[in-house]
This record gives C-alpha cells, structure tokens and sequence, in this order.
C-alpha cells in the first residue's frame, strides 16, 4: 500500500482508553472514513486479526481513512470483556472519534465474526453510518435479527464451510433482510477464509 501514515492513538471509552490504529493517506479529505471491528476477545481476537487487516487494507486501497480498535480488556484497551453489550459502546466511541476527525464524512462500518454483530448493529442504529460489511456472519452462534430493520446498504462475506455460520442458515437469514443487500459465498472457505482472503478482498472491491 503506497502512501499509507500509520497512527498509533488510543481513543477515549466507556470503560477506559481504547488501544486503536489508524489509516491515512496524503489525501487530506478521504472520500469516506471505515471502523473495523475484530472477532471474540475470549477466543484470541485483536485488531490485528488477519481477515481485520485484510479488509482494513481493501477498504484503504479505495481511499478511506481506516480505523482498527482493540475491545474493552484486548491488548491495551482498559475495561473487562462484557459479552458484546459494552463493546457496543466501545464500537460507537471509535465512531465518534472517526466523525471528530472526518466530520461529514461518510462512514463504513466493517466487522468480522464477533465484530460483526457488534459493528452491524451499532452501524445499523447510527445514522452517521450509511455502509455496513459483516465477514464471517456467526449466525449459528448469536442472534442477528436486528438485521431485518436495517435499510442501509450492506454487504455480507461468509465462507461457504464456515464453522460458526452455516451457509444453510445465513441464507435464511439473508433472504430476510431489506434492500440494497449483496451476499458474497466464498465457496471451500473455513471461518477464517484460510487461504481465500483475496476473495473478500475481491468481493470488497466489487461492492464498493
């Protein structure tokens, strides 16, 4: 990636200091501003995820200012894990802290797995928001009916092996939800898209 700052920062939470990295170029207004949200603190997740990068980089390589953040209790982020209900709002302060930085930019909201019922839902009530991807959908896990209410466009990755989100019920899920909607199967694909992520990074650059 050719002209890619790197800032280190950490933004202010609910329940502390978030650790957080952000993307910029040498454009001085990106054409819109991304938030990535990384997969389950309890099972190893961090901002530095593969499939969390790999997006990152999708979304930078289209102009975006990219921010990647830690959870609450995840490498230097202060606060406890708390079940996906206080990474909400740890989810709509990176939010804020992108909208102070961008203001009136417009704002993606990307999650993997875990991130992605975090970052899809917050996405969805925010009306900062007007993009929404969610990788790895962990639909035979968690509850993603939120989803049914949510007009903004949005675009769905899943594996078509994945693990924690059988194809079977992520199709049932998706043919629920309202308009503009894209659902990308990467056919053979684990959870963690093993050895596939050019195709989410295929599919990112299609959609956008």
């Amino acid at each position: 990636m050719a002209d890619v700052f790197h800032r280190s920062l950490f933004i202010a939470g609910p329940a502390g200091q978030l650790e957080a990295l952000l993307w910029t170029s040498a454009e001085a207004e990106p054409p819109f501003v991304a938030l990535v949200c990384h997969p389950h603190p309890l099972f190893g997740g961090t901002m530095h995820n593969k499939v969390v990068f790999q997006t990152a980089k999708a979304l930078h390589q289209h102009g975006a200012a990219v921010l990647r953040f830690n959870f609450r209790g995840v490498g230097h982020s202060e606060g406890n894990h708390d079940n996906g209900r206080g990474e909400q709002d740890d989810a709509l302060a990176a939010i804020d802290y992108l909208a102070g930085e961008f203001p009136g930019r417009p704002i993606l909201v990307a999650g993997f797995s875990f991130g992605s019922r975090v970052g899809l839902q917050v996405g969805c009530a925010d009306a900062r928001v007007d993009r929404l991807i969610g990788l790895g959908l962990p639909v035979d896990k968690m509850d993603l009916g939120f989803l049914r209410e949510c007009s903004k466009p949005k675009l769905i990755i899943q594996g078509g092996s994945d693990q924690f989100g059988s194809r079977k019920n992520l199709e049932a899920l998706f043919a629920t939800l309202p308009e503009p909607k894209k659902l990308e199967i990467v056919d053979g694909a684990d959870h963690f898209f093993t050895g596939r992520l050019e195709k989410v990074t295929a599919a990112i650059d299609a959609w956008l």
